[in-house]
């Protein structure tokens, strides 16, 4: 895994954190632990399916649910980082 940086010069992990390992849970099947490892893994992974989607069918308008599909993702990482050091 690669280390993340934030945690590897200030001490401190970045709401970032969890991410790759959480892939590699969800990779093996292991659903619950990927939600505990990094608990926006799900709608971290619809946000980037809808801005997939978003490039190749131009002909819709997916900006709304990719937005709120954004603000959920942040809410629900800020969320988690301050329960996860709180």
């Amino acid at each position: 895994m690669i280390p993340c940086v934030n945690k590897t010069i200030f001490g401190v992990e970045c709401m970032g954190c969890g991410t790759q390992r959480a892939i590699a849970f969800l990779l093996r099947g292991d659903f619950i632990a990927a939600f505990k490892m990094f608990p926006a893994i799900y709608t971290t992974l619809l946000l980037f399916l809808f801005i997939g989607i978003h490039f190749i069918d131009s002909s819709r308008k997916y900006h709304k649910i990719i937005i709120s599909l954004a603000i959920v993702n942040a809410l629900i990482m800020i969320i988690s980082y301050f329960y996860k050091h709180f």
